[in-house]
């Protein structure tokens, strides 16, 4: 499990992938996930796949301080502490360097994330625009053959 400290976390996960074959790997995520991914892919200049991905989470987690149950086990708790959100501001990027190194795929009928904030970080052909959908990607099934394709792992 990550970190709660954005900071502490991609250290970690810096470190723990320090010796992999950068030009071969690639990262995938969600949401907040998927702002991790962004920001691993723009420091070690990999491939990614983002799911509707945060791209201003300080902005959007400020509201949220304070302690909170974990999504998938909620006897588990975390507290997002303002010191988070200033780490989160640090990491953010006004934009991505190499458009061709990204595939997101953007759900319009995304309930927590602003869809067209998504598709203008995101430019051109790295996005597929989903008309509907949500923000779990409740069919994501239905996209893991171009997600495979991009990763080149067929």
């Amino acid at each position: 499990m990550l970190a709660a400290s954005p900071k502490q976390a991609m250290d970690d996960v810096l470190k723990s992938i320090s010796q992999w074959p950068k030009a071969s790997m690639a990262v995938v995520g969600s949401s907040l996930g998927g702002f991790y991914a962004t920001w691993l892919a723009e420091q070690i200049g990999c491939r990614a796949v983002l799911l509707n991905p945060a791209v201003r989470p300080a902005r959007d987690l400020r509201p949220h301080l304070g302690e909170h149950a974990l999504w998938h086990d909620a006897s588990q708790h975390f507290v997002l502490e303002p010191e988070f959100i200033d780490e989160l501001q640090a990491m953010e990027l006004d934009h991505i360097s190499h458009p061709d190194r990204y595939f997101a795929v953007i759900a319009k009928g995304d309930e927590v994330l602003d869809w067209e904030e998504m598709t203008g970080h995101f430019p051109g052909e790295s996005v597929k625009l989903l008309p509907q959908g949500d923000h779990a990607l409740s069919d994501y099934e239905q996209h893991l053959d171009e997600i495979i394709e991009f990763l080149n792992l067929v």
